[in-house]
């Protein structure tokens, strides 16, 4: 939130039509502009004189001498903080959002994928979403598959469905039968369980007393840790990339391919998800709050989405820093229901 600043009715209610008005346009508003437009009785001047008292409090700032006023990442924090209004999305809104669930395929990823998709059709902004990270998943089931010598397919399941597969070294040579032995062996306690507290399972069993089970059984701890020894990783869906292009703020065409390759590296967008992951409900992260250099003209609002009471990932939306948050808000929320809803019953 925004350090305390106190300001007086009049001068939230110009800060607000600074705004809104600049969320529609782009362009600097002035103070005739305002006057015009409201109700408060001010003259031009003395609208003039409170965007100034705005700009020495770091909300506004004057991009050139003649020119109007922008609101700052302060001032958009403010707003967003202590002026907003938030509206519900309406039955049809709402409608529509389901809606689209419906032809859905029963892959995880085309869920993901699908989701992506209603936030960038229904924002008009682009569209995000994070898929559980491994660490997080409850597991369901493990499969080794051989498929020459000392290489080996493991083939993990989620509860949710998600299939996960990587390929490791070994060097034993075991036999598709003696896999299958070892598949079973772990299946019997990864079931329903996270990865990291398999991980400490498999740690706590092999430093057990040797003597309490066969060399086939060690091996078989041995190859889960292997196994189960994978980075944190977590696959992007993104959808949108055009609606972005429309903005002015992106007509320069470096910004644009920085942006570009931005949402292109994992890392990146990972390092986004870190900063602006959260179970409390809906997050905003405004320009330089990012933190990163290539999302300065950007705007985040992500939410949460989980299965029995647990976070599982995030998704939201990614747009200018003038982004119509009251709008952007309540879709990323309610689409974050939707899917831990889905993800609950599938």
């Amino acid at each position: 939130m925004t350090e305390t600043i106190e300001l007086s009715e009049r001068m939230k209610q110009i800060l607000r039509m600074v705004v809104e008005d600049y969320t529609l346009t782009g362009e600097p508003v002035g103070s005739r502009t305002i006057a015009r437009k409201s109700n408060l009785n001010l003259s031009p001047a003395t609208i003039r004189n409170i965007m100034s008292d705005l700009e020495e409090a770091g909300l506004l700032a004057q991009p050139h001498t003649s020119a109007g006023r922008v609101p700052t990442v302060k001032g958009l924090r403010f707003y967003v903080d202590y002026i907003l209004d938030v509206v519900e999305l309406s039955p049809e809104e709402r409608h529509y959002i389901r809606s689209r669930y419906e032809s859905r395929q029963a892959e995880p990823a085309d869920l993901f994928r699908e989701t992506s998709r209603i936030l960038s059709s229904s924002s008009h902004y682009l569209g995000v979403v994070w898929a559980p990270r491994l660490s997080v998943v409850m597991l369901q089931h493990i499969e080794f598959v051989k498929l020459r010598r000392h290489l080996v397919l493991v083939i993990l399941v989620s509860t949710t469905g998600m299939v996960h597969n990587r390929l490791i070294e070994i060097e034993e040579d075991f036999t598709q039968a003696e896999l299958d032995h070892f598949s079973d062996y772990l299946n019997g306690f990864i079931s329903g369980r996270p990865l990291h507290e398999v991980r400490e399972t498999l740690l706590e069993q092999m430093r057990a007393d040797k003597t309490a089970y066969d060399h086939l059984l060690e091996q078989a701890l041995k190859l889960g840790e292997k196994a189960f020894a994978f980075p944190d990783e977590t696959d992007i869906f993104i959808e949108g990339r055009v609606n972005i292009l429309r903005e002015p703020e992106f007509a320069s065409v470096s910004r644009m391919t920085d942006l570009f390759r931005a949402f292109e590296e994992k890392a990146t967008m990972v390092k986004l998800l870190d900063k602006v992951m959260n179970p409390k409900g809906v997050q905003i992260a405004i320009g330089s709050e990012n933190e990163l250099r290539e999302m300065e003209e950007c705007s985040v609002v992500v939410s949460t989405y989980g299965y029995r009471g647990e976070v599982l990932g995030a998704l939201g939306v990614i747009g200018p820093r003038r982004m119509n948050y009251s709008r952007v808000i309540p879709i990323v929320d309610y689409t974050a229901r939707v899917l831990s809803e889905i993800l609950e019953h599938s």
